[in-house]
């Protein structure tokens, strides 16, 4: 998609940097948006981290890099996004929050500007509903990290125009993706079939069939997966622990990470 200039991302978050570091690296203008400065600040550092080693691995030149960086905005003000050809939220996973921002959003940019959504299970339908042009509105799930991971799944809306659909395909192939074509059903692809991987795995643990090592291994070595669901899930995050264990970013989740050295750290999936 050519066409697209300036992509505003919302979501100072892993997913949004991500987000914006893969945009930023394939020649695109971007700008981070967060209500948090320090969320920004975080994603800033995060961001040329990510970057660098990159470019220590010899997986990015150093005139890419340089670049890159120098396209990339951060910014608390919703208005800094009114030019922006394409926009990506990639906020907390809360369907009256995202209607929320995508109501402002569609006052603020301009009318031909795409809105899509980083969701992995909300209905496109309903986030659509809260705007004006139902038909620019679109599902843009990224996997995590989105720098590494080759997947975007785009889901259409009920009322998502052949032209956003074909905009949305093209941009995800300049950002170097795979993509794969979802109906807005609960879950999508991957999650629907996912999570009850996951969920089946926590019954296991829960009954005593195995050890949690054991129900991993068993995963990766038995069916060729790269992470075993339940090292998989502290990935992703257990947000409905009420414990506070939840996953690999609080140091503790089915598995204790806080004295983890970090060679011994798994590759990133989902």
């Amino acid at each position: 998609m050519s066409s697209v200039k300036m992509i505003g991302v919302i979501g100072g978050g892993q997913m949004g940097s991500g987000i914006a570091q893969l945009t930023a690296m394939h020649g695109i203008d971007v700008c981070l948006l967060d209500v948090d400065s320090q969320a920004l600040s975080t994603a800033s550092s995060s961001i040329s981290s990510s970057i660098n080693r990159l470019v220590s691995k010899s997986l990015l030149s150093h005139p890419t890099a340089s670049d890159a960086l120098k396209r990339l905005r951060f910014t608390t003000n919703l208005n800094d996004l009114s030019h922006a050809d394409f926009i990506i939220e990639a906020i907390v996973e809360s369907e009256e929050v995202k209607k929320s921002l995508f109501l402002q959003l569609d006052k603020i940019v301009k009318t031909s500007a795409i809105l899509a959504s980083n969701t992995s299970s909300i209905s496109i339908t309903r986030l659509a509903s809260s705007t004006t042009r139902p038909q620019q509105v679109i599902g843009m799930h990224f996997m995590n990290p989105p720098p590494i991971m080759k997947l975007i799944e785009i889901v259409r809306g009920a009322d998502t125009s052949d032209n956003t659909f074909a905009a949305t395909k093209a941009l995800s192939h300049r950002l170097g993706k795979t993509v794969i074509t979802s109906q807005d059903y609960s879950g999508f692809i991957v999650n629907r079939i996912l999570m009850p991987m996951i969920n089946e795995a926590f019954y296991t643990l829960y009954t005593n069939v195995a050890t949690k090592e054991d129900i991993d291994t068993g995963m990766k070595l038995g069916t060729n997966h790269p992470m075993g669901p339940l090292e998989l899930a502290d990935f992703i995050g257990l947000d409905y622990v009420d414990a506070g264990r939840l996953g690999r970013k609080r140091g503790v989740g089915v598995y204790n990470y806080s004295e983890e050295p970090k060679s011994s750290k798994s590759s990133s999936r989902l």
